[in-house]
C-alpha cells in the first residue's frame, strides 16, 4: 500500500514557500546558467491564454508542481473568470488551456468553459481523468463532447505499478475507466473536435524517452490490455520545483537530475519553449510567462501588466520573458513544453 501523501503546505515544508525552492536550485554548482544561454528570451505570437483555476485536486501526485490537493483552498473565483474572458473578446488569441489542480472542482469550471466556447475558443482541459470517476463530476465527458473541449490527462504509465507509485494507489484502474467513458462519447477515436490526448511524466531521476516511438507503443498496448484509444501521446520533463523537487533532494538526486538538464541542454527546444506563446493566469488573476514561474511566484516582467484585469497583448507580446534555473527543465533534449516536445 501506498502511503499516502499530503501536500509541502499542509506538513509546513520549508519548500512549500517559493523562495526557497528558487534557494535549492542557486545553490548548486552548475557549469552554465540559464540566462547566459539564452540571454533576451521573448514572446513570438501570443497563442494560448493558459488558465490556472485552482490549487483544490483529488489528488496528491509525488511529482506535483503545483503542490495541489485535497486541503488547498486557492481558487479562482467568477469575477476573475470574467476577467480573462474580457481580455479573450479583446484579442483574437485563439486558444484557452484550463489548467489546475483538478481544473474541473472549482464550481465555474463549466460557466468558463462554456463562454469561452461561446466566443469561438478553442478550449483544452488538463484533467487527471480520476475526477471523472467521482459522482459529481461522473457527466463531465458528456459536457466535454457537447463543447468540443480538447482533454489533455495525465497517465504516467500504461501499467498500473508505474501509475499509481507516482499518483497513488488505484488511480491507475480509475484513470482506466475515465479514458472507457470518454471513448464511448468519441474521444480518441481521430474526430479533431474530441481529442484526446495522454501526458506521461518519467517516474525517476531521468529525461522522458522519444515522444513519437513512446507513442506507438502506449497505443499498442492501451489497445491491446485495455481496449483504450487516443489521439497523441506528450512526453513531459519533470520540473525541479515543489513535490518533485522535495523528492529530487530526499533521494540525492538534486544535483545529478540538474547536471543532467544543463548537459543536455538544447538551443532548438529553446527557440520553441511554451512561454514564447503564452500568457499564464493565476489563480488570483496575477500574470504569468508559464506555470512554473506560476509556481515560483514569478509574474511577467514589469515592463508589462501584471494582473489579467489590464490585460494588454501589445505589451506581454514585447516582454522579457522571465527565467531562472528551473527554465533548464524545458529545454533539455527534445524540449518540454504543455503540448510535448519542442524539437
Amino acid at each position: 500500500m501506498t502511503p499516502r501523501l499530503v501536500t509541502l503546505q499542509a506538513r509546513g515544508n520549508a519548500l512549500a514557500s517559493a523562495p526557497e525552492q528558487l534557494r535549492s536550485l542557486d545553490r548548486l554548482a552548475l557549469a552554465r546558467e540559464f540566462h547566459q544561454l539564452v540571454p533576451d528570451l521573448r514572446p513570438t505570437r501570443i497563442d494560448t491564454l493558459q488558465i490556472n483555476v485552482g490549487k483544490v485536486c483529488n489528488q496528491t501526485c509525488r511529482h506535483c508542481h503545483v503542490d495541489a490537493g485535497p486541503d488547498r483552498v486557492e481558487l479562482m473565483t467568477k469575477e476573475t473568470m470574467a476577467q480573462c474572458l474580457a481580455a479573450l473578446a479583446a484579442t483574437d488569441i485563439p486558444h484557452v488551456d484550463i489548467t489546475g489542480g483538478a481544473p474541473e472542482m472549482n464550481p465555474h469550471f463549466e460557466w468558463l468553459v462554456t463562454e469561452s466556447r461561446k466566443l469561438g475558443r478553442h478550449v483544452l482541459d488538463r484533467c487527471n481523468l480520476t475526477i471523472l470517476e467521482t459522482n459529481k463530476y461522473r457527466h463531465l465527458p458528456e459536457f466535454f463532447a457537447e463543447h468540443q473541449v480538447e482533454v489533455v490527462s495525465s497517465l504516467p504509465h500504461y501499467r498500473a505499478p508505474s501509475t499509481d507509485a507516482q499518483r497513488g494507489d488505484g488511480v491507475f484502474e480509475r484513470s482506466i475507466a475515465a479514458l472507457r467513458r470518454l471513448n464511448a462519447v468519441g474521444y480518441g477515436q481521430g474526430d479533431p473536435s474530441k481529442r484526446l490526448v495522454l501526458v506521461t511524466n518519467p517516474v525517476g531521476a531521468f529525461l522522458p524517452a522519444a515522444q513519437r516511438s513512446l507513442e506507438k507503443e502506449w497505443k499498442r498496448e492501451l489497445a491491446r490490455l485495455h481496449g483504450v484509444q487516443f489521439d497523441a501521446l506528450y512526453c513531459l520533463t519533470n520540473m525541479p520545483i515543489s513535490r518533485y523537487l522535495e523528492w529530487l533532494m530526499s533521494t540525492d538526486n538534486l544535483e545529478s537530475y540538474m547536471e543532467r538538464l544543463v548537459t543536455a541542454f538544447n538551443p532548438r527546444a529553446a527557440d520553441g519553449v511554451m512561454c514564447r506563446s503564452m500568457v499564464s493566469v493565476g489563480w488570483d488573476g496575477v500574470l504569468y510567462d508559464c506555470d512554473f514561474n506560476q509556481m515560483l511566484d514569478l509574474p511577467v516582467h514589469d515592463s508589462a501588466p501584471r494582473h489579467i484585469r489590464d490585460f494588454a497583448l501589445a505589451a506581454l507580446g514585447t516582454r522579457p520573458i522571465v527565467t531562472a534555473r528551473h527554465c533548464f527543465g524545458c529545454t533539455a533534449g527534445a524540449g518540454s513544453s504543455c503540448g510535448g516536445v519542442v524539437a
